[in-house]
């Protein structure tokens, strides 16, 4: 149904994922969970928002995490 989704961190990513990458894993989440690839017009909207609240969750979460032995900035 959808591709996986995968690793937003180093060093599975070597910078930073983009907002595009962060929203890619949160559509390929709610597709998998809602078991649709595209919603219904009458579910659009609320497909749409669950797409968004994983996404800034994630965001969140990324710019949380501690990975040991990752170089911090430059």
């Amino acid at each position: 149904m959808c591709r996986s989704i995968k690793t937003l961190r180093p060093p599975a990513l070597s910078d930073e994922a983009t907002e595009e990458e962060i929203r890619a894993a949160a559509l390929q989440f709610v597709r998998k969970v809602s078991g649709f690839r595209a919603p219904a017009a009458h579910n659009r909207e609320v497909f749409d928002h669950a797409v968004d609240v994983i996404a800034e969750a994630t965001a969140e979460l990324l710019g949380g995490l501690e990975v040991r032995g990752a170089a911090r900035g430059a």
